[in-house]
């Protein structure tokens, strides 16, 4: 599946208050960092209850797709493609390990 399609099927899923353009980013940015939440979640009780990674997969594999929901959501709020940031995602880390830096901390590195 093709990124751009994805983030168009998303859009039409959508179901949430867009009074201004700012009302959509502030629900979509939160929804992406509850969905976040959920799979760290599904890895804690993993570990909480010794679990194997096959019992959990689908579930981590499922809250994943919600995540990738958001993102969508949240470029489509920002009038970006999801190739878009995907392809300036993958230009700054080759930058950064051209230059040595992939491994730190700080986002100017």
């Amino acid at each position: 599946m093709k990124m751009n399609h994805y983030q168009s099927f998303a859009r039409n899923t959508a179901g949430y208050p867009n009074d201004t353009w700012y009302d959509g980013l502030l629900y979509t940015v939160l929804g992406l960092n509850g969905e976040a939440g959920e799979v760290a979640e599904k890895v804690k009780k993993m570990l909480r209850d010794s679990l194997k990674l096959n019992d959990c997969k689908q579930g981590i594999i499922d809250e994943l797709g919600d995540v990738l929901w958001y993102v969508a959501s949240v470029a489509t709020e920002l009038g970006v493609s999801l190739e878009e940031v995907a392809t300036g995602n993958m230009y700054k880390l080759e930058d950064r390990m051209q230059r040595g830096v992939i491994h730190g901390s700080g986002d100017n590195r």
